[in-house]
């Protein structure tokens, strides 16, 4: 497994915009996948956005579709932000196949906050 950390977080008008990165402890040499999640308080992680590592296809939660992007940099932008967009934003990484089901995926960092006012 490889350690993750999920940065760009922070305050911002509903509207705004913020890009959320994935730092690795080390280059993916064998991934399937890799993707971001999210935790608001009293809620359980969910899936947000991922990327399949071989061909790049990308899959999107509805509630994201046409406003969040994943680039295979690992970024997440994120663009016309709602306040229940409000949580923890986690990225992982996961060797084989796919699923956006949170207990399938293999690694795991830190995450960061990302605050949605209105």
């Amino acid at each position: 497994q490889v350690q993750l950390q999920a940065s760009g977080g922070g305050l911002v008008q509903a509207g705004g915009s913020l890009r959320l990165s994935c730092a690795a402890s080390e280059r993916f040499a064998s991934i399937s996948a890799m993707g971001w999640f999210r935790q608001a308080p009293g809620k359980e992680r969910e899936f947000v956005a991922s990327m399949r590592w071989s061909g790049g296809d990308t899959d999107y939660a509805d509630s994201v579709k046409g406003r969040f992007s994943i680039s295979r940099d690992m970024d997440l932008q994120m663009n016309s932000l709602k306040p229940e967009d409000t949580a923890v934003y986690y990225c992982a990484s996961r060797v084989l196949g796919y699923s956006r089901i949170v207990g399938s995926w293999d690694s795991w960092g830190q995450g960061t906050l990302v605050t949605v006012s209105s």
